[in-house]
C-alpha cells in the first residue's frame, strides 16, 4: 500500500541537512572521520583485541554530514514501511540501547518475530550483521528488516515510489547526494548506514580507567572486572575490550523461551552442522539498556545471565541436540558475590554521551511511532527473523 503522496507534497515544514558531523567525529576533506583515544594504541594484529589499553579493529566511516543527517531522519521515519506503522527506530530504540526491549522483536502487523534486536551501539566496528551473521555490511543488513514481511513490509520498488513521491526527500537526497536527479536504492542503504556508524559508544567510566583515570571505578568495579578478565570466568575471551566482542559466531548452548522451537542460528547461512545453535557474541557496551539479553530474550536480567555462564557446560541443551559447544564454555563455578561483581562492572560499559538528537519532525509529514511500538501477536511456529 502506498501512503498518499499527495499529502507529502503540501508538506509546508522546510528541511535542511548538518554540516557538521556527530559528536566523536571530525570532518576531514568533507567527511567525517571517527577520533577516540583508542586509536591512540596498538591491537595484536590490528584486530582490537587485548586489554583495557588496546586499540581498536577496522572501522567504518568517511561519510558526508549531509549523508549521516539523512540517515537520521530515515532511521526514524516510518514511511520506509509498507503501511507507515514501524520505523527502524520501533526495534532499535536510542532510549532502550538502540534495542527494543522485548525478548523477541515485534514487526508490522504485530508480527512476533523469532529473535531480539540487537543493539546498533558501535556497529561501525562489526564485520557481520545479524545474530546469526548472514550479512557481511550495513547496506545488506538494512535490505532485511526493510523487506521482510513481518518486519517493515515493503519491497526495493514500493521503497522508491514512495520517497521519490515525497518532495523534501527529493531535495535532501539531491544535497547528500549531489547530481542524481532519482533517489536510488544505494543511496537510501548509505544514508542509514552513515547514521548507524555514528552511533559510537568509547567514552563510558570503563573507558575512563582504560585511558588511566582509574577513580572512574570502584572497588568492587574493579573485583568485578578483574573476574571478567580471568582464567577462570574468560568472559573477555569472547568479549574482547575495547569493544567487549570478538565479532565471532559462539555455540554455547543457550536455551530458547518457554515454548518456542529450537533456534538453529548460524547453521543455516554458513551451511556448517558445526554451528548448529551458534549466534554472533554481541558486544557487552550499553548492555544494561538492553534487557532481556541473549538471541531470544531468554534471561530478563544481567544477573540470571551471567549465572548462565556457570551453570555447567551444557547444562541447557535441549534433548535430543548435540551441539558443538565452544571450548570456552565450562564450568568455572563462581560464587554469588563474584556473579554480583561481575554485574556490577558490566554496568560500567554504559554510555550514550554521543546519542543522537531525534528529528523533531520527519520529511515525510508522518508522526513518530518509536514510541508506539506495535502490539505483539502470538509468536506463529515457523515464521522467520531478520534481526
Amino acid at each position: 500500500m502506498l501512503l498518499s503522496v499527495a499529502s507529502w507534497a503540501e508538506t509546508p515544514v522546510q528541511f535542511t541537512l548538518s554540516a557538521d558531523c556527530p559528536p566523536g567525529f571530525e570532518l576531514d576533506a568533507g567527511h567525517c572521520e571517527l577520533r577516540s583515544l583508542y586509536q591512540l594504541y596498538n591491537s595484536l594484529q590490528g584486530a582490537g583485541m587485548g586489554g583495557p589499553s588496546t586499540g581498536l579493529p577496522e572501522w567504518r566511516d568517511g561519510f558526508t554530514p549531509q549523508q549521516t543527517d539523512l540517515g537520521r531522519f530515515l532511521f526514524f521515519d516510518p514511511v520506509l514501511s509498507r503501511d507507515g506503522s514501524v520505523s527502524c527506530a520501533t526495534c532499535h530504540h536510542p532510549d532502550k540501547g538502540f534495542a527494543d526491549g522485548r525478548g523477541l522483536s515485534v514487526g508490522i502487523d504485530g508480527h512476533t518475530v523469532t529473535r531480539s534486536a540487537p543493539t546498533l551501539w558501535n556497529v561501525a566496528f562489526l564485520k557481520t550483521l545479524f545474530w546469526d551473521g548472514r550479512a557481511t555490511s550495513l547496506e545488506e543488513q538494512a535490505m532485511g528488516p526493510l523487506y521482510s514481511e513481518h518486519e517493515m513490509g515493503g519491497n526495493p520498488a514500493l521503497l522508491l515510489e514512495t520517497l521519490n513521491g515525497i518532495p523534501a526527500y527529493r531535495s535532501l537526497f539531491a544535497e547528500a547526494f549531489p547530481g542524481d536527479q532519482e533517489i536510488t536504492l544505494d543511496e537510501i542503504y548509505t544514508a542509514i548506514a552513515a547514521f548507524q556508524v555514528s552511533l559510537i559508544s568509547l567514552n563510558s567510566r570503563y573507558d575512563q580507567y582504560a585511558h588511566g583515570y582509574h577513580e572512574a571505578l570502584t572497588e568492587p568495579e574493579i573485583e568485578g572486572m578483574n573476574i571478567f578478565r580471568s582464567f577462570v570466568a574468560r568472559c573477555a575471551e569472547c568479549h574482547t575490550p575495547p569493544l567487549f566482542t570478538n565479532g565471532q559466531v559462539a555455540v554455547i548452548g543457550t536455551p530458547e523461551p518457554e515454548g518456542m522451537p529450537f533456534d538453529p542460528g548460524a547453521e543455516i547461512p554458513m551451511n556448517e552442522p558445526t554451528q548448529r545453535g551458534g549466534f554472533k557474541i554481541p558486544t557487552l557496551r550499553n548492555i544494561e539498556l538492553t534487557a532481556p539479553y541473549m538471541h531470544s530474550g531468554r534471561f530478563d536480567t544481567l544477573r540470571e545471565t551471567v549465572a548462565f555462564y556457570t551453570g555447567g557446560r551444557g547444562h541447557a541443551v535441549p534433548e535430543g541436540e548435540e551441539l558443538v559447544l565452544h571450548w570456552h564454555i565450562w564450568e568455572p563455578k563462581l560464587t554469588d558475590d563474584e556473579l554480583d561483581r561481575l554485574v556490577d562492572f558490566l554496568k560500567t560499559l554504559t554510555d550514550e554521551s554521543f546519542k543522537p538528537r531525534t528529528p523533531a519532525r520527519l520529511p515525510s509529514g508522518l508522526a513518530l511511532v518509536h514510541d508506539n511500538p506495535p502490539v505483539p501477536g502470538a509468536y506463529k511456529d515457523g515464521e522467520k527473523s531478520d534481526e
